[in-house]
């Protein structure tokens, strides 16, 4: 057979995929340089008016301050303690680092750099987010508990669990969270007016789920487990497992891209797992996007079409910012 009649046998499963032939769903645009920059790297935030990432460097003990135009090193906030989240708030000018080694939750002047508070924890301070409707923020830590705190860094109160939290998600049209408790092997269901869990749901017998993402408007939570690396799709209203997909190895963050309905998962393993929702219950991972061994983090900016990608310094080469852009 000519290679003209394989290509156009193959054209209808590129675009039985949502994908044109040739394109590809995430495309390597520019390498951001971390020089000196060692060890393990965790979350990421972004400001979108500057144009500026975070990056928590936690093996080396400080947040790096990133511009995305540019593509440098703009400034590296130093003396932490193992910095596993960062949240950017642009209405506050503020960024809030959460530290594992001292358990602190740290606030920053963004212009400045300089140290407003710090809010002790005691142990693993993680994962964060903002609760924009109530001007709120969340701190995950401990061996089991979310920390509510106003803008200023007061402490509000403390949802308890059974268990450390990794990744959770906050619903904008409701009053929900969503927590991953891999100690525990579920994922509880927090209520945020009365501050208290209200649920948990089983994950099918996987195991090891840290990283979470959400649709909200068609009531699908995804997160993904290492043990196996499978993807897991839950429908919100009763926490049934829709469906379960095999992925990327060692994932750490998973993202829902709504306007091109599909999901990312950044995996240790040494790529990223692009996944196209054909409906909010059925999924088909569409490309295996090759990174580094080892490079687990990520965050996708939908504002700028855009997924960020942490690469730890591997022998003679730089820890550094990989830049895909998504296709349309």
């Amino acid at each position: 057979m000519n290679q003209a009649r394989i290509a156009v046998l193959l054209l209808p499963l590129a675009t039985a995929w949502g994908q044109s032939a040739g394109s590809e769903p995430l495309k390597l645009e520019t390498t951001i340089p971390m020089a000196d920059v060692q060890g393990r790297i965790d979350h990421l935030s972004v400001d979108l008016n500057n144009q500026r990432l975070f990056v928590a460097a936690l093996g080396n003990n400080t947040v790096e301050v990133l511009d995305i135009k540019g593509a440098r090193r703009l400034h590296t906030i130093s003396g932490l303690r193992e910095p596993q989240g960062v949240l950017y708030l642009p209405g506050e000018n503020k960024l809030f680092v959460a530290n594992a080694k001292d358990g602190t939750c740290r606030i920053y002047d963004a212009s400045s750099f300089q140290l407003l508070q710090t809010i002790e924890y005691g142990d693993d301070a993680d994962n964060i987010r903002f609760d924009a409707a109530a001007n709120q923020v969340y701190v995950g830590y401990g061996s089991g508990a979310v920390g509510v705190l106003d803008l200023g860094g007061n402490r509000l109160r403390d949802v308890k669990l059974d268990a450390h939290p990794e990744s959770f998600q906050l619903e904008k049209k409701g009053t929900r969270i969503f927590v991953n408790l891999p100690d525990s092997r579920k994922i509880a269901v927090v209520d945020r007016k009365n501050g208290a869990a209200v649920g948990q749901w089983e994950t099918g017998g996987a195991l090891a789920n840290f990283p979470m993402a959400l649709d909200e408007a068609n009531h699908r939570l995804f997160t993904v487990c290492r043990r196996p690396a499978v993807l897991l799709v839950l429908n919100t209203d009763s926490g049934a497992v829709i469906a379960k997909i095999p992925t990327v190895g060692d994932s750490d963050d998973v993202f829902y891209d709504t306007t091109r309905k599909r999901i990312y998962a950044s995996g240790g393993e040494g790529a990223i797992a692009a996944l196209q929702q054909q409906d909010p219950d059925h999924y088909q991972e569409i490309a295996r996007i090759a990174t580094v061994k080892g490079a687990r983090t990520s965050l996708f900016v939908p504002e700028l079409g855009r997924l960020f990608l942490a690469v730890r310094k591997q022998g003679s080469e730089d820890a550094a910012i990989r830049v895909y852009r998504a296709s349309q």
